[in-house]
């Protein structure tokens, strides 16, 4: 580590939306993944959504030879999705899952059953890295974004993380589907907060789709409806980067791929895949402004964030209130029929007992109750973790404020 060090790192990011059973032609985009990486000389490989872990398990056996260290990231009901390809050793992981991840009675979107995290994998080549693989909340509908205070604290605790676990390393590397576009609060909140910087912003040059756009409409797996206001498509999949110590940190080159596989009719996945490689110097003392000044307008956008996150926080109380109200009424219920029960028992009333009536509307309600209470305590939890989170930005806030 004496003297002058330099060192050329090339980083691969995919999400690979390869969920089993669901996901079209996922075997035959699992094998053309690892015949490119294979092709392809990276040091490190960040990838996501790759559901199946035993397609995890059939690309460690394919890239063995070529990354010889490798991590699947565990979470959720049905993984996070996560996985760590290096060939530098990895020394240490953790993976840390986000306290808000969606509703679990959206079944059509399905975050919360794979609860979305970050997984964090610290690798050594002369240098520490702390290469971090992560995935935030969808979006599905921008116009109505109703997952936007859950993305905000997902990017948050994802601040916080790198934050706090970047001690122990020269250089943070942070790849993944963030599932926000470059100019959204939250992408500006995580930048200014950490102090990374965006590889495609940073990049002496620049070879892919427009724009850096990563989910392009001519790809034949994403919906065209969803990028109809978006004709180039949008950019939501980062390399983010910053040095810690006295190292610098230069994008030299950010590629993007742009289709269909070489020579398939079939693109690896319904995002476009992110290149980028580093130059990483090593300098005779520590470079980097404070992590509180990285951002002039850091206020303002904690600010905003604040604003969005107090927003959901008043719609969570208003639906545990709801729940509340409909439990309580299910149990009111209950009581008004074990009311009558006993009144029919002790031949207070002299008409024939529905018993089929009684016992269909006593199921009914039970099943009510219990619904009720448990969209109750989710939503109390929910209300906690945005009071918590908006707790945080305001002490923040007010920090910044009042430094001189």
């Amino acid at each position: 580590m004496e003297g002058d060090l330099a060192l050329r790192l090339r980083v691969f990011d995919l999400n690979c939306w390869a969920i089993r059973y669901l996901s079209k032609r996922r075997q035959e985009r699992i094998r053309l993944i690892g015949d490119m990486l294979c092709q392809e000389d990276f040091d490190l490989v960040l990838l996501q959504e790759v559901w199946s872990e035993r397609d995890y398990n059939d690309l460690n056996v394919k890239l063995g030879g070529c990354y010889p260290f490798s991590h699947y990231f565990r979470s959720g009901v049905i993984g996070s999705g996560l996985c760590v390809f290096s060939r530098f050793p990895i020394l240490d992981t953790l993976l840390y899952q986000y306290s808000l991840n969606g509703y679990p009675y959206m079944l059509q979107h399905g975050d919360w059953f794979c609860g979305k995290s970050v997984g964090l994998a610290l690798a050594w080549k002369s240098v520490s890295l702390l290469p971090c693989s992560h995935q935030l909340h969808a979006e599905y509908c921008r116009e109505k974004d109703a997952y936007l205070p859950h993305r905000l604290v997902q990017a948050w605790e994802l601040a916080q993380f790198i934050r706090h676990t970047s001690k122990a390393a020269d250089v943070v590397l942070l790849g993944g589907d963030l599932n926000m576009h470059p100019e959204d609060v939250g992408i500006r909140l995580l930048c200014g907060w950490t102090g990374l910087r965006d590889a495609f912003a940073e990049a002496t040059h620049f070879e892919g789709c427009e724009d850096g756009c990563t989910l392009v409409p001519n790809n034949c797996f994403t919906d065209k409806s969803e990028l109809l206001p978006f004709p180039l498509g949008i950019r939501i999949d980062y390399i983010l980067y910053k040095a810690i110590s006295s190292f610098m940190v230069k994008c030299e080159e950010l590629k993007t791929t742009t289709g269909a596989a070489p020579g398939m009719d079939v693109p690896f996945s319904d995002h476009e895949a992110v290149m980028a490689t580093l130059h990483i110097q090593r300098q005779g003392q520590a470079v980097g402004a404070p992590l509180t000044s990285a951002e002039p307008m850091l206020a303002d956008v904690l600010t905003e964030a604040r604003t969005e996150v107090g927003v959901g926080l008043r719609a969570a109380q208003q639906q545990r209130y709801s729940s509340g109200r409909m439990a309580l009424l299910a149990l009111l219920l209950l009581l008004l029929q074990a009311m009558a029960a006993l009144g029919a028992l002790a031949g207070l009333d002299a008409g024939p007992f529905p018993k089929l009536s009684f016992c269909l509307l006593a199921f009914l309600a039970i099943g009510i109750l219990l619904l009720a209470t448990g969209l109750h305590l989710f939503h109390t939890m929910e209300v906690k973790m945005l009071h918590s989170t908006e707790e945080q930005m305001r002490m923040v806030l007010r920090m910044l404020q009042e430094r001189p």
